[in-house]
């Protein structure tokens, strides 16, 4: 904690009083849900404010339904997130759907598997859960994903098409993504504290559970 900045602190100190909501919610069936849909709602809140500035200062966020370059890159979550993920797949769809889910998990887990870390990180292969251009579970899309925002479209067209451009990123704004990166690692310290150990995975090899 003492290399982080104070924002990151403040952060990190939210995302682990959401995790230690989780042991003191005897009244919930399901506490860390619960308590993830809190941190989640947190996030989105402060995104939407970000988002509103933004657009003030006439540089406005460019992400919007439809505009899905970025959902073709590897993306990584932690073990309670992918839990939360599976249980709104299970809950919203049905068998057939759940199956088709599962056959584009694993046809990206064999495209990338074995994949040495810097052409992992460069791979272009659309998400299980893409379809028709949106995502097929944005209410419950991991923090990796919602604190992913871009104010140029082109360059994440350009990330795209080019992987190979060492020189070009998309224009992500990075306050959102440091504070959300903080906040999950305050709710994971949390669940550490009490005895809970979690894992970091590509998606598509937990959508295999489903």
């Amino acid at each position: 904690m003492t290399s982080f900045t104070e924002h990151e602190k403040a952060f990190y100190t939210d995302g682990y009083r959401f995790g230690m909501e989780v042991f003191k919610d005897d009244q919930n069936p399901n506490p860390l849900f619960a308590a993830m849909t809190e941190m989640y709602a947190a996030i989105d809140g402060l995104i939407d404010s970000l988002s509103e500035f933004a657009e003030q200062q006439q540089n406005p966020v460019h992400c919007k339904k439809g505009c899905y370059w970025c959902c073709f890159q590897p993306v990584f979550a932690l073990s309670y997130e992918m839990d939360y993920l599976n249980t709104f797949i299970q809950q919203n769809f049905d068998e057939q759907k759940q199956n088709e889910i599962r056959a584009r998990a694993e046809q990206k887990r064999q495209r990338l598997n074995g994949l040495a870390e810097k052409d992992l990180l460069n791979s272009k292969f659309p998400c299980p859960l893409l379809e028709n251009g949106a995502c097929s579970v944005y209410p419950a899309r991991p923090m990796a994903c919602r604190i992913y925002l871009s104010t140029n479209v082109n360059s994440c067209l350009k990330f795209y098409t080019e992987p190979e451009d060492k020189k070009n990123y998309p224009a992500l704004l990075d306050f959102p993504m440091r504070a959300g990166r903080m906040m999950n690692e305050g709710f994971k310290a949390a669940l550490k504290a009490n005895g809970i150990v979690t894992k970091e995975f590509r998606i598509e090899e937990k959508l295999l559970t489903v």
